[in-house]
């Protein structure tokens, strides 16, 4: 019976703590924290995100802006592929590995961006976020990661470009190897350096950093390793 009140007064209490308007604090988040022990994180997402909170919308409006930007730098990611094509043609591998290498890369932004907000609402990423130990190992296991599937990567690339009559000698490979690498360890860098202060900033003005990161880190993976990938090519062929 105890337990049956209890319960029907908490329930009564989410229902008044999702009608408040969202990005205002209100003594309640604290009031039900102290009183039932659930997390203020928690409290934040019911509130925030309830089932009164029009979800979709909210999304929608955050990411709109960012979602445009990200499709202008794809969009000039494209024309600049274009301008740049006949460096890549010229040497099969990386007519191979770009795909691959955009597809790779936009993957690693995601992860990276996903983990670094749910890390900011969990509240584990604080002024001194350099010294935090998670962050630094997120981004040894990303670098570590991506410069193995970058080697694999070009490794299949030099093997599937045989079968086009292209000769691949020693110093060629090296060059692709450094390149893929150099490319791969350049963008990851940049990827964390955008998750990191631009996840913060829009966390301070109370708005999901994963509704502009995630697009955001896609957009530049897709424009980056085209351009960085041209210029290596370019500097080292």
């Amino acid at each position: 019976m105890i337990n049956h009140t209890k319960n029907h007064k908490l329930k009564r209490e989410l229902r008044r703590l999702i009608k408040i308007k969202r990005h205002k604090h209100h003594p309640l988040l604290h009031h039900i924290h102290k009183k039932h022990g659930i997390s203020h994180k928690t409290l934040f997402y019911i509130k925030e995100y309830g089932s009164h909170s029009h979800v979709s919308h909210v999304i929608i409006r955050e990411s709109i802006l960012i979602l445009l930007l990200a499709t202008l730098m794809s969009a000039f990611g494209g024309i600049a592929l274009e301008e740049m094509k006949q460096i890549f043609i010229i040497i099969i591998p990386f007519v191979i590995l770009y795909p691959t290498l955009n597809d790779m890369i936009g993957d690693y932004g995601s992860i990276i961006s996903s983990k670094f907000g749910t890390m900011l609402h969990q509240g584990k990423v604080k002024d001194g976020w350099w010294t935090n130990k998670e962050l630094r190992r997120l981004y040894y296991q990303i670098v570590t990661i991506a410069l193995g599937t970058g080697a694999l990567s070009s490794t299949v690339a030099i093997i599937l470009s045989h079968f086009s009559k292209y000769i691949v000698t020693t110093t060629i490979a090296l060059k692709i190897y450094g390149i893929v690498l150099l490319d791969v360890f350049i963008l990851v860098n940049i990827l964390f350096a955008i998750a990191i202060f631009a996840g913060r900033y829009y966390f301070r003005k109370q708005e999901d950093p994963n509704n502009f990161l995630v697009p955001l880190a896609t957009a530049i993976a897709d424009l980056g390793n085209g351009l960085i990938l041209a210029g290596l090519i370019f500097l080292l062929f």
